[in-house]
């Protein structure tokens, strides 16, 4: 076996044998095969595609190359959430401990943010003291505590993944579904969950910009999950807009805790009920009520221990920026638009995000809105606010947003779409 006859197969627009990916992966993560060639084959899978049985291999080969996490001992059933990423995503913050508060076990292993999308583990670590790396016994203990953890994924789970991920971000493969596929369920099937409800967003701020292209990443995802004995299934969620009125870490944790205080914005109640009634269901809890966790405080509860078991002060004061810049309406009317992409962008100008993975993020940068597509506006009222330490990267994140929004006269018929597109199963 070598790599060359391996990228030649699928250069041809082969099928690769069962006996090539599991040869390929493996020598990869050994460093028997080069980036170089990786790169060459990651293009060519991205160029020509994967059938089911190849990407269900590629899967299995990645899950291979590391441990599995087990949760038999805990009392409860597991049932955990992936987002494929997007701007204002907080989602995890408030679903984790609802969803522990209705009776399940949430094992979330989550990412970091990169780009224009926001990560969960740099939100988290706004709050003071809190730690995103546990160890195995770590992350048991605090599932066995609190019902909840969200932590970052050990080293060990699939680091053919790691590798390759890396790799495929600086060579232009990052849209390859199959790939994306792959990454994202070998690790969640790595993880050892019973069931898996995935968030596959869509629109100008998430990595799959139509439905259809959408569609095709989530139904490959749940099958691999069904066909490895995981229940999955999956919602097509709108991204053309941020979700809820912030874009940045401490930002988002503030209105992640107003919604598990039984407030917070619409659409971000809307998903988080959403979803937590999907993994409630998967996990055989159909009986669970989430709406009534979050009014009468268990979720909120759950919240203040998970907090707690991971080193965090959940009474805290959140970190605030220094330096804000509002940006005003420039005419009066309804507000029919507010990309998801460009509001994105401007937050990881202004420090929210980071470019690379070893940049360091700004906890209290971010962007604020003060209106929603639908809403009316009046010239000169404030529109957006941006936060940062740094003011010299308010002009910056300014050139993100002219074309960001756009305000129609008064009367301009509007439609919003459903936070929740579609659900495939």
């Amino acid at each position: 076996m070598d790599a060359i006859s391996v990228i030649r197969t699928k250069r041809d627009r082969g099928e690769l044998t069962p006996q090539q990916i599991d040869w390929v992966i493996d020598a990869y993560t050994r460093g028997e095969v080069a980036d170089e060639q990786m790169s060459a084959l990651a293009m060519a899978i991205l160029l020509n595609g994967m059938n089911r049985t190849e990407i269900a291999r590629w899967t299995a080969a990645m899950i291979a190359s590391g441990e599995r996490m087990d949760f038999a001992a805990l009392s409860r059933p597991t049932t955990d959430k992936h987002s494929t990423g997007g701007v204002g995503d907080k989602i995890t913050l408030p679903l984790a401990p609802l969803v522990a508060a209705c009776g399940a076990a949430v094992p979330q292993l989550s990412g970091r943010g990169l780009g224009h999308t926001g990560g969960t583990l740099d939100k988290l670590e706004s709050i003071p003291g809190w730690r995103a790396h546990l160890s195995n016994e770590e992350m048991l203990h605090v599932l066995n505590t609190t019902g909840a953890v969200i932590c970052a994924a050990g080293d060990g789970l699939a680091p053919a993944d790691k590798k390759l991920y890396a790799l495929r971000d600086v060579t232009g493969t990052v849209e390859a579904i199959p790939l994306i596929a792959s990454s994202i369920m070998s690790k969640k099937i790595a993880e050892g969950t019973g069931a898996l409800v995935l968030d596959v967003k869509v629109g100008s701020g998430a990595f799959m910009k139509t439905v259809e292209d959408a569609r095709e990443l989530a139904s490959t995802m749940v099958a691999l999950g069904t066909d490895s004995g995981v229940r999955t299934v999956a919602l097509l969620t709108d991204m053309a807009t941020p979700l809820g009125l912030t874009a940045g870490n401490a930002l988002e944790v503030r209105e992640s805790v107003e919604v598990l205080a039984g407030g917070g914005p619409k659409d971000v109640v809307d998903l988080t009920l959403a979803l937590a009634r999907e993994m409630l269901d998967a996990a055989g809890l159909k009986d669970a009520d989430p709406e009534k966790a979050l009014a009468d405080g268990s979720a909120m509860d759950v919240w203040r221990r998970m907090i707690a078991a991971q080193g965090g002060d959940p009474d805290a004061t959140l970190p605030v920026a220094r330096e804000q810049h509002v940006v005003t309406a420039p005419a009066s009317g309804v507000l029919t638009r507010l990309d998801a992409y460009d509001i994105g962008v401007a937050a990881w100008r202004l420090g929210a995000g980071r470019a690379r993975k070893e940049d360091p993020v700004q906890a209290g940068a971010g962007v604020e809105l003060h209106a929603k597509p639908g809403d009316h506006v009046t010239e000169g009222q404030p529109l957006l606010t941006l936060h940062t330490d740094t003011p010299e990267k308010f002009a910056y994140a300014l050139d993100a947003l002219p074309s960001a929004y756009d305000v129609s006269p008064a009367g301009t018929p509007f439609t919003a779409t459903p936070v929740v597109r579609e659900r495939i199963a």
